[in-house]
């Protein structure tokens, strides 16, 4: 009996791990995305067209309805929400304050580095602020501390930033252009065709 225990419990494991692998393996890049400039200095909101057809677009806002954010002046501590449609929820995606890089390259170094993937408890629906945002809809990554898209039809999300310290590792936002990003998580992180940039800039 113990044999078929066994057995059902090894059936399950290659199972969840079969859920994690197999979509990373077997992905394609989608290719790039090209930020429409915008006539703004320090805009509030970000679009961009991917190279998939879809046009995705970031904004930002204060915690608080009526409160203002200056993104040329963040604090470390302040916390701002970042909402975002048009994204492709079959992948998932970072959301931090990162180095803006040359064209065609990975957003980053990012300060806060990434999200944590070790497994955690979650309550649903909890807000939780944080220097980065893990956004990924599958089932198997919300087990490792994954918020979920908001709907996955429309590809909105909602992630909360707590703002880090300007100054991090290989990266300090006093000196180099930084701005608050979205790129694919670690399942497609070659792809770039989910970066949306809204540049940023630290109080002295």
């Amino acid at each position: 009996m113990w044999l078929w225990a066994v057995a059902a419990l090894g059936v399950v494991v290659l199972g969840f791990v079969a859920a994690l692998v197999v979509p990373i393996l077997t992905h394609r890049d989608q290719g790039q995305s090209q930020l429409v400039e915008s006539d703004e200095e320090w805009p509030l909101e970000a679009t961009a067209v991917g190279d998939d057809g879809r046009t995705r677009t970031i904004d930002v806002h204060p915690v608080e309805p009526g409160g203002v954010i200056d993104t040329s002046a963040l604090r470390e501590g302040d916390r701002i929400v970042v909402s975002g449609s048009g994204f492709d929820t079959a992948r998932g995606i970072y959301v931090a304050i990162c180095k803006i890089p040359d064209a065609g390259e990975k957003p980053g170094p990012c300060l806060g580095g990434v999200p944590s993937t070790e497994a955690e408890e979650q309550v649903e629906g909890s807000v939780q602020f944080a220097p980065s945002n893990w956004i990924n809809d599958d089932w198997a990554w919300k087990l490792f501390g994954a918020r979920g898209y908001d709907d996955v039809d429309t590809g909105t999300f909602t992630a909360y930033l707590e703002v880090p310290s300007p100054v991090g590792e290989e990266i300090d936002c006093r000196v180099d252009a930084c701005a608050i990003t979205t790129r694919n998580d670690h399942t497609a992180a070659s792809d770039r065709v989910q970066d949306v940039l809204i540049p940023v800039g630290f109080v002295e």
